[in-house]
């Protein structure tokens, strides 16, 4: 015997139980938030089976009354029936309002919680998920999670209440019939283990294909101008019924298993309601029982195979929720950035207002995760009021170091710091605040001008406001927008060039007054002499920044400080000569 639990033991914590287990752990961990809350819901649900037993007692006694065998009961019967079956509607009524203020209140905080963990983690772990993966992680599996907070745990308890109470009820009246109602309870349990490999199997899958066709429809929407220009809606409408396609056979592959287990339950618990059926039918007819007590022994044996199986389908349920929490685990647990002393950032900050930063970069080597060599034993520097240009081919490291500056990539090798007359600052991810960052792209939110520009600072006054747009030559063509400031944008800046939401971005970082402006690629969409007008407008401000750029474009070099070239894992200073035959390369 020691033999067997020391193999059962093992097998526990091995393979998908070992998995699951911890899973449901993590479940369990949420549900102890609220624990006051189930406490009460399961309270109410095991008052409700009490209820559903009461009923079918009370039953018996009022057939027995009906057909002759205690006609003074039938009173006092019909009174307890009415009041019982009115007790349980209220308690079912009121457990699902409780159930659902639990289920909300539990989604909104894995929510939550998952939602800040994706925002403070690892930028380079984080990256290996799709936008669309996360956002199915985010609401469908944590729906399945809060859902089952409220459901498998109550319900696994008041499942075992309601079986085990009548059990005892059927064994008080005829133990023989008892056993009779459990014979399904072998062959269910000799499925299980089986059933639940299968099931998790099924379940990833499912969610795994949600995922890819939830990314796939992301993409296709975001790219819907380019799926246009060139005509490839037909293309897109075939790989998404592709995709449907794929999707709708690994559902129905779930749904024949699911069906082929059902049908077998449905067979075995069929055969069982005949047995205790014609053992009922045997005893009523022998006279051993009367009317009453036969239809609670039909009625109670039916539900005491229903709470059997009722407890059996929480694996399932158990199975889906535990796969959904592993799913957000692999969110919530991906490491989360290096923790940085934010307070010795601030008094720099403060330290260098009015000064301006010096950046040094020294020795500096990084490649990615499982990646090639990006840059190796690289150094430079740059000081206030100067702009330095980061140029050379793509892919080569240049949006690399803007990256590791803002502390969203750690380099294995070298240092980085920032300085302010005496004072030195390691340059990490809490040190973003000394950085006022425009990436490739657009980054406008929907919302009005006014609220993109004040996503940086809040407090900005619209003299403020209008300072920066004349700076960055914004100012005329958001006058002439209907409504300013206020002019509302819809997704991605819909309803402004390229162009102008490029001259936006830059307002936008330059508002927060950073010491450090990083501009990768910001004004590729701007005209030469748009482009000219605003280097030099940032250039010639009282904010004495310190400037970084990548660029492609000659019209730029010549009015930055220094050129560096970024190739071959190298950043080399281009001197006078190699910037004009660089420029004429281009």
């Amino acid at each position: 015997m020691k033999d067997f639990f020391l193999y059962i033991r093992k097998r526990i914590h091995e393979g998908i139980l070992h998995e699951m287990l911890g899973e449901l752990k993590w479940i369990y961990r949420w549900s102890m938030h609220y624990k006051g809350a189930v406490i009460w819901y399961i309270c109410l649900g095991v008052f409700g089976t009490g209820m559903g037993l009461g009923v079918g007692v009370v039953s018996k006694y009022i057939i027995d009354a009906v057909t002759g065998y205690d006609s003074g009961a039938l009173l006092p019967a019909v009174i307890g029936y009415g009041a019982m079956s009115l007790f349980q509607i209220g308690v079912t009524a009121w457990s699902g309002r409780v159930s659902e203020k639990i289920r909300i209140m539990v989604n909104q905080e894995i929510r939550l919680d998952v939602f800040n963990k994706v925002l403070m983690s690892d930028w380079q772990s984080l990256s290996r998920f799709h936008s669309g993966d996360l956002l199915n992680r985010l609401n469908g599996d944590v729906n399945t999670v809060a859902s089952s907070v409220i459901g498998w745990i109550p319900n696994m308890v008041t499942g075992l209440v309601r079986f085990f109470a009548t059990l005892a009820l059927i064994l008080y009246y005829d133990p023989t019939m008892a056993v009779l109602a459990l014979l399904s309870a072998p062959i269910t349990l000799a499925m299980s283990s089986v059933v639940m490999r299968k099931m998790r199997f099924h379940n990833q899958r499912m969610l795994q294909v949600s995922s890819e066709v939830m990314s796939f429809n992301e993409e296709a929407f975001q790219n819907i101008p380019y799926i246009k220009s060139f005509g490839l809606m037909k293309k897109y409408d075939g790989m998404f019924r592709k995709k449907q396609d794929y999707y709708k056979d690994v559902q129905l592959d779930y749904n024949k298993f699911s069906i082929m287990t059902s049908s077998l339950m449905s067979v075995v618990g069929m055969g069982v309601s005949a047995v205790c059926f014609g053992w009922g039918v045997y005893r009523l007819w022998s006279g051993a029982i009367t009317y009453g007590t036969m239809t609670l022994f039909i009625q109670q044996a039916g539900s005491l195979t229903a709470a059997f199986s009722t407890l059996v389908n929480l694996v399932p349920v158990a199975i889906n929720a535990a796969t959904s929490a592993g799913r957000i685990m692999d969110i919530t647990e991906l490491p989360m950035e290096r923790p940085a002393d934010t307070e010795a950032v601030e008094k720099f900050r403060r330290h260098a207002a009015g000064k301006g930063v010096t950046l040094r970069v020294e020795h500096l080597s990084f490649h990615y995760q499982a990646g090639k060599q990006v840059l190796s034993d690289v150094s430079f520097h740059v000081h206030p009021r100067e702009v330095i240009a980061l140029v050379g081919p793509s892919g080569e490291g240049k949006t690399t170091i803007l990256r590791i500056l803002l502390g969203l990539v750690n380099p294995q090798e070298g240092h980085i710091w920032a300085e302010s007359g005496s004072r030195k600052l390691e340059i990490s991810s809490a040190s973003r605040e000394l950085f006022a960052y425009v990436p490739q792209g657009n980054t406008m939110m929907s919302g009005t001008i006014r609220e993109n520009l004040l996503l940086l600072k809040t407090d900005a006054t619209d003299e403020e406001l209008w300072e920066v747009l004349e700076e960055v030559c914004a100012a005329e063509f958001v006058k002439n927008q209907p409504k300013g400031l206020d002019t509302y944008l819809t997704e991605r800046g819909g309803g402004l060039s390229e162009g102008q939401l490029q001259r936006l971005s830059i307002a936008r970082a330059l508002l927060c007054d950073a010491p450090v402006l990083l501009l990768d690629e910001a004004t590729s969409a701007l005209d030469m002499d748009t482009e000219h007008r605003l280097l030099e407008n940032i250039m010639k401000s009282t904010r004495g920044k310190t400037c970084i750029v990548t660029t492609h474009r000659p019209s730029v070099l010549n009015m930055c400080t220094r050129v560096y070239r970024v190739s071959a894992q190298s950043v080399i200073q281009l001197n006078e000569e190699e910037l004009q035959r660089y420029v004429f390369e281009l």
